[in-house]
């Protein structure tokens, strides 16, 4: 009996190379696909619950333990909500050396995943490690690359991993001049191997798919640059909101087979974030070498191959590199470390873009500066929905493949989101009802 006509069903209990924990259900029927489910099973985390009651300047260290891979993106996006709860906004000086720091984030963990956890898929490789033992040039020109952007987090942010320089209002300190020539030097390299690191990228087999038609993408927006701090939040269906204005068109879900909330719009359909959206939504923002790359590898705004999301990724890693060149070769140091905070009742919403995509939180102060609530929607869990939509797209297509095959297709689809599961921070109500 042929695959196409037996009954299949298998898992992968523990997807791997991701970051957290999740698992994969497929059922196949009379050669037919019956189901599709992305388990994510990280357990409750409660970060929401236990910011009730802190004082207004804690979210920022507190959501930052969230993710070690992503911090700074947590950093900004409950900065920016609590200084819109508080009407302050911080001096450009600031608001570049934020920039800065997210650069040395966006480095960091796209380098990450492209070396450790997706290129092994491209390559056929099992992991990094069996990767590095035929590709050992590339795998430590990668890992240099990650250092330098950790390197950059640890200026600005004050360590690598978790920084702690970071306040609502700006910073508590602010690097050095020397500090910053020293970046420079480190950068000039830095954005030379990024180059190199896209055109290996470039070369990688991509299987040939689309992701399921209506599919809608959603990045953030800036008048002038590629949107690590976006602005707005804009859609290929033509959305263009402020971060206050989320809720009106996206909600959350609970799921039976997933701890974490699924995003949807309420207008119906899935939407997706992170590098493919921003790349389509965004492209002419690039810096001009990124850009040039873009053209180079012929990617345009009408891509929707999610397995080109790693090039996509490499390309982002020159932009980030070139921003974060300029910022330090431009400096001087601000004329002050922070602006003033005075904090206010109300509620606030701010936003920014993860390595992985739209990152939204809201927090409601009492007159006090505690916080009276907060609300936190990260990448992955709008992503879900996508996420088993395209592998169901995927496997119906792909049903002439064995199981092993058919399974490590899928696994590989997986990581083209570079699910960072553990950012799940919602967890399901569960009410017993007894008779």
């Amino acid at each position: 009996m042929t695959h196409e006509h037996r009954a299949r069903r298998f898992g992968v209990e523990a997807l791997t190379r991701v970051e957290g924990e999740g698992g994969l259900i497929v059922e196949v029927h009379e050669g037919e696909l019956v189901d599709v489910r992305l388990r994510i099973f990280e357990p409750p985390r409660f970060f929401e619950g236990f910011l009730v009651g802190r004082d207004y300047t804690e979210p920022v260290d507190i959501t930052a333990r969230i993710c070690g891979i992503c911090p700074v993106a947590y950093q900004m996006s409950a900065c920016h909500a609590l200084e819109a709860v508080c009407e302050v906004e911080v001096d450009d000086a600031l608001r570049a050396l934020r920039h800065l720091l997210y650069c040395g984030e966006w480095i960091e963990s796209h380098v990450l995943h492209i070396h450790l956890l997706h290129a092994p898929d491209f390559l056929g490789y099992a992991n990094g490690i069996a990767l590095a033992a035929d590709h050992r040039a590339e795998v430590e020109r990668g890992l240099r690359l990650k250092k330098l952007g950790n390197r950059i987090v640890e200026v600005v942010g004050g360590r690598a991993v978790h920084p702690v320089n970071v306040k609502v209002g700006g910073f508590y300190s602010t690097p050095s001049v020397a500090a910053m020539q020293d970046l420079a030097d480190e950068l000039r390299q830095g954005l030379e191997a990024a180059v190199d690191i896209a055109r290996w990228v470039s070369t990688f087999p991509m299987p040939d798919h689309e992701m399921p038609e209506g599919t809608v993408l959603v990045s953030l927006r800036h008048p002038t640059e590629y949107p690590i701090l976006g602005e707005r939040l804009v859609s290929t269906t033509g959305l263009d909101i402020s971060a206050d204005e989320y809720l009106d068109h996206f909600t959350e879900e609970h799921v039976e087979h997933s701890t974490a909330l699924h995003g949807r719009m309420l207008a119906g359909g899935d939407y997706l974030v992170g590098p493919l959206a921003r790349f389509v939504l965004n492209a002419d923002r690039l810096a001009p070498q990124a850009a040039s790359l873009a053209a180079e590898f012929g990617l345009t705004p009408a891509e929707r191959n999610p397995f080109k999301s790693i090039i996509v990724r490499a390309i982002e890693t020159v932009h980030a590199c070139e921003v974060a060149l300029g910022i330090v070769e431009g400096y001087s140091p601000p004329a002050r470390t922070a602006v003033p905070v005075t904090p206010r009742a109300g509620a606030g919403c701010g936003w920014s873009e993860a390595p992985r995509g739209l990152l939204w939180h809201r927090y409601e102060l009492d007159d006090a500066g505690r916080v009276v609530s907060a609300h936190i929607v990260p990448p992955t869990s709008q992503n879900q929905p996508s996420i088993e939509h395209d592998l169901a797209h995927l496997i119906e297509h792909s049903l002439h493949l064995d199981d092993a095959a058919l399974e490590a297709l899928c696994e590989q689809a997986v990581r083209n989101y570079d699910p960072c599961i553990s950012c799940a921070t919602h967890f399901l109500d569960m009410r017993v009802v007894r008779s």
